[in-house]
């Protein structure tokens, strides 16, 4: 069995759609990047090419590069998903957790697994994801910015 961890973090700012888990969710502002911004599959996307020991997302989609400018993060997923499949692993399960004050997730955290386990040919019963706030704390607690970390086990090769 092989682990990954990932980690993301991005501004919350006006004029941008808000997108988590490749999920198009009604706010106010959304999530600043060179791509979508959807931190929850840029962390998943870490996670998986941290457990399959091949690099980071960074090093297949650059903040750099124009051409990844306002990118769907789905394709991160599929980039990800085509790299497991060429070593021969299997998601065994993926766990995150989206830090955020608002706007509140547990309406969509349904569609999201969906929407996940079907971009990496799992089932929704592997994908978990929770939501959290910060208590007021720091960027996050302010609104000012949304972070997830994610976990993922790999079977296989």
């Amino acid at each position: 069995m092989r682990v990954g961890i990932g980690y993301d973090i991005h501004a919350l700012k006006k004029g941008r759609k808000f997108i988590l888990g490749g999920v198009e969710i009604p706010f106010s502002k959304g999530l600043s990047g060179h791509s979508d911004g959807d931190v929850l599959l840029h962390a998943i996307v870490d996670a998986v090419l941290g457990a399959a020991a091949e690099g980071d997302i960074g090093d297949y989609f650059s903040d750099q590069d124009e051409r990844n400018k306002g990118m769907n993060s789905l394709l991160f997923i599929r980039k990800a998903a085509g790299i497991l499949k060429k070593k021969k692993l299997k998601i065994s399960n993926i766990d995150a957790v989206v830090i955020a004050e608002s706007p509140r997730l547990s309406g969509h955290k349904e569609g999201m697994k969906k929407v996940i386990a079907k971009a990496f040919g799992i089932s929704p019963a592997q994908v978990g994801i929770k939501a959290k706030t910060n208590e007021g704390f720091g960027a996050l607690g302010k609104n000012q910015a949304i972070a997830c970390f994610a976990v993922v086990s790999l079977k296989g090769s």
